[in-house]
């Protein structure tokens, strides 16, 4: 039986870390080679420790993240400081929303603005999203794995970039697609990664045409959080 508790699924990302890794993207290639070079200066054993931060949001020690603002004090002073307020904003994060996929593993459509959220995503490269979702099912594998998290933007005047992955909400339910160009004007071609499953000698997620003025919500997918393994 499930406990009624739920766990945090994104862990707690520190403010000096969060702007640890916004100057990191600033100064890199200026201030600093490469996280060899970075990582030697910071008292790190390897560069993997960098990526760790950068890459997997492990939060850094708030010594080490000193010694690299006072080793790089000239070029955070030249015009590379990150306000406070930017950093809160990341650190505020966007609202997480759960849901839950259906038997088929498409879920069926309910506003997402009745439900409250379960949680916050926050981390650099999400400020401009509206909220984050769950991936339910494998049609998009392995582009999106099932029980990952995605952050969203939602784009109000549906303005579709071809090739791109978005979440739609489209009819009676919600999913992930690719969005193809299609021969039609004012229709795109919902693509699924997933062409390996089969049901019998059909694809089991075969590409379908959607009208684009029927879809409801239209959501680019801008970051992915994928689950770690341990």
């Amino acid at each position: 039986m499930e406990s009624p508790e739920k766990t945090n699924k994104i862990k707690t990302v520190r403010p000096e870390t969060l702007e640890f890794i916004i100057l990191y993207n600033q100064l890199r290639g200026r201030a600093f080679t490469g996280n060899a070079q970075l990582a030697e200066v910071l008292g790190f054993n390897s560069a993997s420790s960098i990526t760790e931060i950068i890459k997997s949001r492990q939060n850094i020690d708030p010594e080490k993240f000193r010694i690299f603002k006072e080793r790089y004090k000239d070029f955070i002073g030249g015009g590379t400081y990150v306000p406070a307020a930017q950093v809160t904003k990341v650190a505020e994060g966007i609202p997480m929303y759960e849901i839950t996929a259906t038997a088929s593993g498409v879920e069926v459509y309910n506003d997402i603005n009745d439900t409250q959220p379960v949680g916050r995503m926050n981390f650099p490269g999400i400020e401009d999203c509206d909220f984050a979702l769950p991936v339910w099912g494998h049609s998009m594998y392995p582009y999106l794995e099932n029980g990952c998290w995605v952050a969203l933007k939602v784009i109000h005047d549906k303005k579709i970039l071809p090739g791109e992955v978005y979440y739609i909400e489209w009819g009676d339910y919600r999913m992930y697609k690719r969005l193809l160009l299609s021969d039609n004007e004012g229709e795109v071609i919902a693509h699924s990664d997933n062409t390996t499953e089969m049901v019998g000698h059909q694809l089991k997620y075969a590409p379908f045409p959607i009208k684009i003025a029927d879809i409801k919500k239209l959501c680019l997918v801008k970051d992915i959080h994928k689950k770690h393994n341990h």
